[in-house]
């Protein structure tokens, strides 16, 4: 007898963390006369990028966040770049700091994200948020890895002792959804495009987190029975990593695409934007 997996509803706890995020930013609002302020900063004009940045400043002012938008042109240069985000970084009344990628060959991105100053790094692309992360300190998570772990806690996911499988080794999502599952003590094994027998790691998981960007990689004879699967990637054609209608014939829990992961990313943007306004605006001038 089949059955079916019980969906991960990302869109309804991204709308309830939004809410409780709109809440806290209004009433740092009304204590210190001052709106939390999310920059973002585009280089070019990629359209997928220009609509991604246009849906995160409507969710920020439904969430009482002001938005700043920096619209750089193609030709920037990386030192131009570093130059705008350290006068953001700089800037008082900025409060995080999202850069947008891909920003074109030219441009080192690990110089352009290093140049973000970590009390802003909402996005949690830098160096040292990747460190106080993995140490299990004060510091922004990335967002989608942030955003799974919420969903796991949700839906009363404990990774303590559990089998991880984590499918893509990204600076953004593979990595450090690696580290914050160890840190809640899953046993943690990465998989990426050298990985041999990608599907015998897999059917090992009780946990799988597919962030690779290869649609439909993953496929429902890969899921072991009752496995929680999280679907990280977006591709073409509303498409994930995973073959869906295949793996919810076997896992416990699965998330959707779109539906799943995608609304948590925002929502955590959102939600650490106004800590981080917080914590700025709580400390001495």
């Amino acid at each position: 007898m089949s059955r079916t997996a019980r969906l991960m509803d990302g869109t309804g706890l991204a709308r309830r963390i939004v809410e409780e995020t709109a809440k806290r930013a209004a009433d740092i609002t009304e204590r210190t006369g001052t709106a939390p302020c999310l920059a973002t900063v585009l280089v070019g004009e990629d359209p997928a990028s220009v609509t991604y940045v246009r849906m995160k400043q409507n969710r920020c002012r439904k969430a009482g966040i002001e938005s700043r938008h920096v619209a750089l042109p193609a030709a920037t240069t990386a030192a131009e770049l570093v130059d705008t985000l350290g006068a953001l970084s700089g800037d008082p009344g900025v409060h995080g700091i999202l850069l947008q990628h891909p920003m074109g060959p030219h441009i080192d991105e690990r110089a352009a994200f290093e140049a973000i100053a970590p009390r802003k790094d909402v996005d949690g692309v830098t160096l040292a948020s990747f460190s106080a992360m993995s140490f299990g300190l004060p510091g922004f998570t990335s967002c989608t890895p942030g955003g799974i772990m919420r969903l796991l806690d949700e839906y009363d996911v404990d990774p303590a002792g559990k089998r991880a499988v984590v499918v893509g080794r990204s600076a953004i999502l593979g990595k450090p959804v690696g580290m914050l599952l160890l840190g809640r003590d899953a046993t943690v094994t990465y998989c990426h495009s050298r990985t041999a027998d990608l599907s015998s790691v897999v059917r090992e998981a009780d946990i799988v987190v597919a962030a690779v960007g290869r649609p439909r990689l993953i496929r429902g004879q890969d899921i072991k029975p009752g496995a929680v699967v999280i679907d990280a990637g977006y591709n073409p054609g509303n498409v994930g990593d995973v073959d869906f209608d295949t793996a919810r014939e076997r896992a416990g829990l699965i998330t959707p695409v779109p539906g799943g992961v995608g609304p948590m990313t925002i929502a955590t943007l959102l939600a650490q934007t106004v800590e981080a306004a917080g914590r700025q605006l709580a400390a001495p001038a």
